[in-house]
């Protein structure tokens, strides 16, 4: 090795040792992180009346028998092409089946149709007349689709889901495929 080359190494040698040293002694001296306070465990929250809202919802066995009862309706009626889907009345999805060659565009035209029923309480046929005029509407609601194929799904006259098929060429053969899927519901509660 060249004379220069070991007073290279002689000098990066030397910058290390100073480096550690200087990192030890500043951990040395560093003060020490606080200790942070136990978590308090949330207290429960009472079920009375005025702190806890009840709510109703579709079972898994229900959502699936009224999107079956939807899709069989709409493959006797020669469509194998729709999709249907039942949501919660917050739009988180209970049961979705996507029919034969059912495009990827349907998937979302279910999933719409049926919020915006199951947030509305009523059909997206009756909804899609309240529009109107060239101003902004409840049509401008995030997530919600104004087109015939959504129904609501109501327990003692309160939504509490929705079911909807998209896919189909006409707005009202979703509607018809998505009635039937309530029927089924309404038909095993008799």
């Amino acid at each position: 090795m060249k004379k220069s080359n070991k007073m290279i190494a002689a000098a990066a040698t030397g910058a290390l040792l100073l480096t550690g040293g200087i990192t030890a002694v500043a951990n040395a001296v560093a003060p020490a992180a606080p200790v942070a306070a136990p978590a308090k465990a949330p207290a429960d929250v009472q079920p009375a009346p005025e702190n806890v809202v009840a709510q109703n919802r579709i079972t898994v066995g229900a959502s699936s028998k009224a999107v079956n009862a939807a899709l069989a309706k709409c493959q006797a009626d020669k469509l194998p092409f729709v999709t249907v889907a039942l949501v919660d009345r917050f739009g988180t999805v209970q049961a979705l089946l996507r029919g034969d060659n059912a495009a990827e565009h349907t998937i979302e035209a279910a999933k719409q149709k049926a919020y915006t029923a199951a947030a509305f309480g009523a059909p997206t046929s009756e909804l899609a007349k309240r529009i109107n005029g060239n101003g902004p509407s409840i049509a401008d609601l995030p997530g919600t689709l104004f087109l015939a194929g959504g129904v609501p799904l109501k327990v003692n006259g309160v939504s509490v889901a929705g079911i909807g098929v998209g896919g189909a060429p006409d707005g009202a053969l979703d509607e018809a495929c998505a009635t039937a899927g309530a029927d089924a519901l309404a038909a095993a509660a008799k």
